[in-house]
């Protein structure tokens, strides 16, 4: 597909329009690298707002507040003329007549389409995976794993009778960067609540449980990161079971494949995305690895010039020729939305498309306080106290909005020397789930990608 002309693509003489579907880290990039551009850009999305994804489990964990890693969409393009945001569910593309099908909603007519819908947590058939987990993808996904957390210690303080039967034990499925982030900032969170909060446990009751079918942390990772993450986690409480994959979940327990059951009421889902259930996989369009939409080198969808699928829902080439398929990562979503952003002004200005080329910068994770590891392409590694501060300040770089990146700031320096804040507030209203009127905070939430 790259190197191929289109002319210009004006509808009927009126001025290009391009609907983005998704405000993520792809759908932002997109509309950003089109400000001011001969485009009229409508970005949809069924919340509206931009999730700061990297730091959801600060914010499940009590370490972050949710508006702190959250930020309006409208904010950031209000002053930008040609780009317009549309609070919408997309449920379809009807490529016939170029219109972006919405829920209860009249359609959006298009020029140029860009698929930025993102991807959702995969359950990959595991058994009560759905339904007795709790993903982190999306903000609601933060704010009730932290309400359930935080309830399952009012719990345990009430009745230290019932910790065998597991509202202590915490199991995190999935040893990749979310995995581990999720595991040190779970165990930082009890150090601090059984230190600052009162609780009459002991630190030694609650279990933190890694669970991960490989053989080692951080699969994408050099070795010996691995073996520092595995040793920091380990120095911090956390129980590493590696060669092991979950069989079944429910509200009880978790059962592995050894016949092994783990008591817990809290069963943390960090073992992989799909696109599955998200816009991406409604087109009709064929599809790789984990619903993942297959696209030509420069974005493009197969057979469909005007139309491209960037981030997580695409599986995005490298770009090197080599055939591989680039990470579900912040920097691959935001190099992707950028390239075809380029792509629609190449065509409408009569130019040549272009292939799409990864430059990878690197990959980190924290483990938690003053411990990270930042990891350079030929496998350089930075970790301990420099990756720590390399990964908050990079973390602070791409946070948008500059009164979030103050707060964090601020949040994070606070935490650092005071070892005793952070938003352990139960936000959702007990009363009401106890007169029957509410949800279950107990149950995990339904989770599903952006757009």
């Amino acid at each position: 597909m790259g190197g191929r002309a289109e002319g210009r693509m004006c509808h009927h003489g009126q001025v290009h329009r391009l609907v983005i579907v998704g405000a993520g880290f792809a759908g932002l990039s997109a509309a950003r690298t089109l400000v001011a551009k001969p485009v009229e850009v409508t970005i949809v999305d069924q919340r509206n707002f931009h999730t700061f994804q990297p730091l959801l489990y600060e914010v499940a964990t009590a370490g972050l507040d949710a508006g702190d890693v959250a930020y309006p969409v409208r904010a950031i393009f209000g002053h930008h003329d040609n780009v317009s945001v549309r609070f919408a569910k997309v449920i379809g593309v009807d490529w016939e007549d170029r219109l972006v099908a919405l829920e209860n909603s009249g359609p959006i007519p298009y020029d140029s389409l860009i698929i930025a819908s993102g991807a959702t947590a995969g359950y990959f058939g595991v058994e009560g995976a759905s339904e007795f987990s709790f993903p982190l993808y999306t903000l609601t996904d933060a704010r009730i794993l932290r309400d359930h957390v935080l309830r399952r210690l009012e719990q345990a303080d009430a009745d230290p009778a019932s910790a065998p039967d597991g509202p202590l034990t915490f199991v995190v499925v999935g040893g990749g960067p979310t995995g581990v982030e999720v595991a040190g900032a779970l165990a930082e969170l009890l150090d601090l609540a059984i230190r600052h909060d009162g609780f009459r446990f002991s630190r030694s009751t609650p279990r933190i449980i890694v669970v991960d079918g490989q053989d080692r942390l951080l699969a994408p990772f050099v070795p010996s990161a691995a073996a520092y993450a595995a040793d920091t986690l380990c120095g911090r409480g956390v129980e590493l079971r590696l060669g092991r994959m979950v069989d079944a979940v429910t509200d009880q327990y978790v059962e592995l494949d050894d016949g092994t059951r783990i008591a817990t009421q809290t069963v943390i889902w960090a073992g992989g995305v799909t696109v599955a259930n998200t816009v991406a996989s409604r087109l009709g369009n064929a599809t790789g690895p984990g619903g993942r939409l297959v696209v030509e080198s420069d974005l493009s969808l197969d057979g469909r010039a005007d139309a491209y699928a960037v981030g997580d829902a695409a599986a995005v080439p490298w770009g090197d020729g080599s055939g591989r398929i680039c990470p579900q990562l912040a920097q691959v979503a935001i190099q992707s939305g950028a390239h075809a952003a380029r792509q629609v002004i190449n065509r409408y200005e009569g130019r040549p498309t272009v292939p799409f080329h990864y430059r990878d910068k690197g990959i980190m994770a924290t483990l938690g306080r003053r411990a990270a590891i930042t990891q350079f392409p030929g496998g350089t590694l930075i970790k301990g106290t420099v990756g720590w501060l390399g990964w908050l300040v990079l973390h602070l770089v791409y946070l948008i909005g500059y009164r979030n990146r103050i707060i964090v700031l601020v949040n994070w320096a606070w935490r650092y020397l005071s070892w005793g804040s952070g938003p352990r507030v139960i936000v959702g209203d007990m009363l009401e789930v106890e007169s029957g009127t509410g949800a279950d905070p107990g149950q995990p939430p339904t989770s599903s990608g952006p757009g």
